[in-house]
């Protein structure tokens, strides 16, 4: 039952993790150069990435309350191997959640 309450944090730290991404390219060489030579469009993925890194870390948190875990520990983790660590962390989840739905009750 847990793991049903925490599948949208999850699904939702999953996205902002994919914002995250999608910023950050704005940044990479393909893009660059148009991303370098507007200002609004700086500023923007600039917030993108803020914004999508704090709610990211405030996701995995709730989700880890609502599993019963330690949130703090969890977004330390997070924190710490960020984005690593929390890709490797929603596969998993997924895996896991996956594994006991399909488990007979």
């Amino acid at each position: 039952m847990q793991v049903a309450r925490a599948q949208q944090p999850i699904a939702a730290a999953a996205v902002t993790l994919v914002i995250w991404i999608g910023c950050i390219a704005s940044f990479l060489p393909p893009l660059v150069k148009h991303t370098t030579n507007s200002v609004p469009l700086m500023i923007v993925a600039g917030l993108g990435i803020a914004v999508s890194a704090i709610l990211h870390l405030i996701f995995v948190g709730v989700a880890a309350k609502r599993l019963g875990r330690s949130p703090t520990l969890w977004v330390v983790v997070a924190l710490c191997g960020f984005p690593i660590a929390s890709i490797i962390g929603l596969i998993l989840f997924e895996w896991f959640s996956d594994e006991q739905n399909q488990s007979p009750a």
